[in-house]
């Protein structure tokens, strides 16, 4: 990164002159993109009020002094220097669009993941906001403060004295429509009062009419049961205090935690305070959404399927304090609201709550951070808590408060495993589903009960081969195989989304015995309705939910009792609640516990118990099958009998061995090219630029790798990696950015930089 923001430098010049004028006001700023900054720019006298931090402007940068957007982060007494600073040339926005507490925040991010400010910023700016989307222009008109002399000299006619009266009585400047409309006249009268000089007016962007969202019907408060007053105690506890605290609230599916989050959500609202909730998947937002909606007035809600109008109205009603609760995924950690009381994050553990691109930040030491800044509580929330959040609250950094029981003291739901290795021996073997699962889901359905079953695979076969010569049909961008999807006959790649029509003859010896093999969720939604044709099913995951709103009508059908069977990937594992549901069967738990990923058993045995918990949620009760080859697998046994402190024990000494996270902290590099050549000369050369970075500065460094990636080429680039550990993460940090400075890779070659990973592959 430093290496290309400094052969930029050879070509831009700074942005600034030569001269000894000191007496004026500077300010700050950074670009979005290279050359990043910071640099400073003189503040024209007539923008001194106006120059504020958290707005854009426009700049000159270069001898050719084209104008560029950057965003202003501070302003100050320009100090005594021999330099002239060039002169900003206009202000975008009329109010900052960042506060100083978000552009704390920000500056901490781009430090911690090391990436630009400018970036940070951008991230947490949402596009429609930064393009002014769903607005328009309009001129507001008010009394001139020389109207009272010149009124005198003026003759009005009787139209033209009724809107001028009626304009020096309002309190608020009001448009040509507004005023028009108020007095009964055409534009005209109001056009001659502005020409007389009457009138002044200014032109500003307002947002254009919205439709009301319709109200919710209102929902009372539920009675807490002991576990729920214990735990929403230590959040009123922290709020209160007016203090920033981190709890933990370990709480097994169906505890209620929704609850406790709702009335303390209702106790921040009370001091005037606005809320942030957080959920992993945009499968959980129409239910979290729904139930908020019930208790509150006012809820917005931020997820991706938004379009850039609605972002931007939300947006919008958070900044102006309007809106009470703040409902979403990932980027919601960045809502704007002014008056915040409480962060909550549900399903901490969830990998979605990292992001993939840069700045590649993680929701959760966001949130911490923001809430440290803001001086509030943050709460997180899980069955399964991630193992770095457990390390934490047993050291005592956060407050660790259990609900170990469902509500009404429900039992949880009996899990059982069904081996497939004698399934596939007996010769029994018909499909994904055993006998085993295909007696209890009649069992089930005849009961009228309902039944998901999780597979974590999407299409219809996972891989195509041919027999014959035993070529496996790749993505030719990608070194993975290409998966098939039924529906339009068609291999599609998951990575790079190359699609081709679905072979009939084998591209290599072009036999016609090609195989369609493994199993995906369209082939396991061909199985359920052959093997139960009479029984309505639904299939949930990114290829049938593409639509705006289809998430929200899928769970609905399934709540109504429409739809008996609900199959899809992992965005039906978590944090869904419904109560008919006496049946979860998990197709193959094996699907990620066997990757090149140290945190690969976590995540199964989250995943499993996570699905397990959608069974057994009222008095129907309730009991979950999980067919896996590996039965006896430490983190399957755990997930079997609903004990995350048991999986935690077994665990931690693993981690504690290898020097992985929670006891450690990690970077990985990943450098990717055209030619794998030139790739792997760049990484090896940041490697030894690493060894000698930590040589030089005493950091105790542990380098794995380099090596080629897991998924070795991708999107048409071969790809590199290496894992950087160590115990003191800021030199861990400073000896990243000591040895990739002076990097100067070829054109076509990148690295990326990804602090605290969670994807290996």
């Amino acid at each position: 990164m430093n290496a290309q923001q400094q052969n930029l430098f050879d070509i831009e010049p700074p942005p600034w002159e030569v001269d000894d004028d000191a007496d004026e006001m500077a300010a700050k700023v950074v670009f979005a993109e290279a050359p990043w900054g910071p640099f400073e720019y003189s503040v024209p006298d007539p923008m001194r009020g106006d120059i504020l931090p958290g707005k854009r402007v426009k700049v000159p940068l270069g001898h050719r002094r084209r104008l560029l957007e950057a965003y202003c982060i501070a302003v100050a007494q320009k100090a005594e220097t021999s330099k002239r600073l060039k002169p900003i040339a206009a202000i975008i926005d009329q109010q900052p669009l960042i506060s100083a507490s978000m552009l704390s925040v920000a500056e901490w991010m781009a430090e911690h993941y090391l990436c630009h400010l400018g970036t940070v910023l951008t991230a947490i700016l949402p596009l429609g906001v930064r393009g002014n989307v769903g607005t328009k222009l309009e001129t507001f008109f008010r009394v001139s403060p020389q109207a009272a002399e010149k009124l005198g000299q003026r003759k009005l006619s009787p139209m033209q004295a009724r809107a001028f009266e009626h304009l020096a009585a309002s309190p608020r400047p009001l448009t040509v429509r507004q005023l028009a409309a108020a007095v009964g006249c055409s534009t005209g009268p109001i056009l001659a009062l502005r020409k007389k000089g009457l009138l002044d007016d200014e032109t500003r962007r307002v947002q254009k009419a919205e439709a009301e969202e319709t109200a919710a019907p209102r929902e009372e408060n539920i009675t807490l049961n002991a576990d729920q007053q214990k735990t929403l105690a230590a959040i009123a506890l922290a709020l209160d205090a007016g203090k920033h605290e981190t709890i933990l609230i370990h709480g097994v599916t169906g505890s209620g935690k929704t609850e406790v989050y709702i009335q303390a959500i209702q106790q921040t609202i009370s001091f005037g305070r606005q809320a942030i909730v957080l959920v992993p998947e945009i499968s959980l937002t129409p239910q979290t959404r729904s139930r908020f909606r019930a208790r509150f007035d006012r809820v917005a809600v931020l997820h991706s399927h938004l379009s850039d109008v609605e972002r931007h109205r939300h947006w919008r009603r958070i900044a102006s304090g309007e809106i009470q609760v703040i409902v979403g995924a990932r980027s919601a950690i960045f809502a704007p609201a002014p008056h915040l009381g409480l962060i909550v994050i549900d399903e901490e553990h969830e990998s979605s709550f990292k992001q993939d691109i840069a700045p590649r930040y993680h929701v959760r030491d966001v949130a911490q951070r923001r809430a440290q800044q803001e001086n509030i509580p943050l709460v997180l929330g899980s069955a399964t808590p991630s193992l770095e959040s457990w390390k934490r609250a047993q050291e005592g950094e956060y407050q660790l408060v259990t609900m170990p029981n469902r509500v009404s003291n429900l039992p949880l739901p009996h899990v059982a495993t069904i081996d497939l290795r004698n399934e596939f021996s007996s010769g029994h073997s018909r499909g994904a589903i055993s006998r085993q699962l295909r007696r209890a889901m009649s069992q089930a359905l005849d009961e009228e009960g309902q039944i998901i079953l999780l597979l974590n695979r999407r299409g219809f076969s996972t891989h195509i081969q041919c027999p014959s010569c035993g070529d496996v049909l790749k993505c030719p961008d990608c070194d993975v195989a290409m998966t098939h999807h039924r529906e339009k006959d068609i291999a599609i790649c998951h990575y790079c989304d190359h699609q081709i029509p679905a072979p009939q003859r084998c591209p290599a010896c072009q036999s016609t015995g090609i195989r369609y093999g493994g199993l995906g969720t369209q082939r396991l939604e061909a199985e359920v309705r052959a093997r139960f044709p009479h029984t309505p099913c639904l299939r949930m995951d990114s290829d049938s939910m593409k639509r705006h709103g289809s998430h929200e009508e899928a769970l609905a059908r399934f709540r109504s009792g429409e739809i008996k069977i609900l199959l899809g990937t992992q965005m039906i594992a978590k944090g869904l609640d419904f109560p008919n549901v006496t049946l979860v069967g998990v197709i193959n738990a094996d699907t990620a516990l066997h990757l090149p990923d140290f945190r690969a058993a976590e995540r199964t045995f989250q995943l499993v118990t996570q699905v397990a918990g959608r069974s057994g949620r009222s008095n129907k009760g309730g009991h979950v099958l999980v067919q896996t080859f590996d039965p006896d697998h430490a983190a399957i046994r755990a997930a079997v009998r609903h004990d995350f402190e048991r999986f935690a024990a077994q665990e931690l000494p693993v981690r504690r061995e290898f020097g992985y996270p929670p006891f450690g902290h990690m970077i990985r590099i990943v450098v990717r090219g055209t030619s794998a050549e030139a790739t792997e000369m760049v990484i090896d050369a940041i490697a030894k630029h690493l060894q000698q970075a930590a040589d030089a500065t005493g950091v105790r460094l542990r380098i794995l790798g380099p090596a080629p990636a897991p998924l070795a080429k991708l999107r048409g680039k071969h790809r590199y990696h290496m894992l950087l550990q160590s115990t003191d993460p800021q030199g861990l940090r400073a000896v990243v950015l000591q040895a990739t400075a002076n990097i100067e890779p070829p054109d076509d070659v990148q690295w990326v930089v990804d602090v605290d990973p969670l994807q290996m592959l």
